[in-house]
């Protein structure tokens, strides 16, 4: 077996391959920060020049009002983190659960189906603020026993019943990406339709949606400012009740300042997941 070389070394055309490339590498640096200090540069001085300029940073730049907001606002801003995280893992079991009915093949479960395929198609065409004024002031008046009647509980519900059928069809999108070859080596090896589902179809469909359903969930945080039209004391229902009190818009900014915080690294993260996707997919490794 022959020892490896070790006295390897660049030919003169590699150099100047590598200088050519670092040459291009740091004009392109330098083309894109001049770029983006020119665009950024308009865009500020469009901002602090308009006639108005004046009145905006009076009535949504004050420094005062956004200190005196700031501890309702939090504190309506832990409500909708606690909405976000209760409503997340609903929304996954009932989405899949609901994508999984949609595939099923047994004659048993074409009721299932068939009421699965019309929750979702009624769902998705209500907008989901309408569905959280129906929970929120139409399920309590139900008087339906052993059910809370708070608006924090059918708002979330409502929140989940939306997003459901979404990421159901997220899921379903999914489950049918996955090649017919898997589905037939199963059945090849005796597992049934639960087993194949279960062991083969349902771990591959998740990894290849993971992307999207992040991307769901980043829309879901923001969604949960829309509990405020029901009256719920959330950051955005905070930020008006403050607004409203002292004729002063700054506690809006803060309130979109935390929902920024919030969903700036769920959508990096959506990014990071994705191109680590993309790679594996190259690599064959899915």
């Amino acid at each position: 077996m022959s020892e490896p070389a070790t006295d390897w070394r660049p030919s003169e055309r590699e150099l100047a391959r590598r200088r050519t490339r670092s040459r291009q590498r740091r004009h392109r640096i330098v083309v894109a920060s001049i770029a983006t200090v020119v665009v950024i540069g308009l865009l500020g001085a469009a901002l602090l020049l308009s006639p108005g300029w004046p009145r905006v940073r009076a009535t949504f730049l004050d420094w005062h009002h956004a200190r005196e907001s700031l501890p309702s606002i939090t504190e309506g801003f832990w409500i909708n983190v606690k909405m976000f995280l209760i409503a997340e893992p609903l929304i996954l079991v009932a989405g899949l659960a609901l994508a999984l009915i949609r595939q099923a093949r047994s004659a048993w479960l074409v009721p299932l189906r068939g009421l699965a395929i019309v929750y979702t198609d009624v769902v998705r065409g209500i907008p989901t603020l309408l569905l959280v004024f129906l929970f929120a002031f139409g399920m309590p008046a139900l008087g339906l026993a052993g059910l809370p009647t708070s608006l924090f509980f059918w708002a979330t519900t409502a929140l989940v019943v939306s997003y459901s059928a979404y990421v159901a069809e997220v899921f379903r999108s999914g489950i049918e990406s996955v090649h017919p070859s898997q589905l037939a080596s199963a059945e090849a090896l005796a597992l049934s339709r639960a087993q194949t589902m279960r062991h083969v179809v349902v771990p591959q469909a998740v990894r290849r949606v993971v992307p999207p359903l992040l991307n769901d969930f980043v829309s879901l945080q923001k969604d949960t400012a829309l509990v405020a039209s029901v009256g719920l004391f959330d950051a955005l229902y905070a930020a008006a009740d403050y607004a409203n009190y002292n004729f002063n818009y700054t506690p809006y900014l803060v309130a979109a300042v935390f929902f920024i915080a919030m969903t700036v690294p769920l959508a990096r993260l959506c990014d990071v997941l994705a191109r680590r996707l993309a790679r594996r997919e190259r690599a064959g490794a899915l």
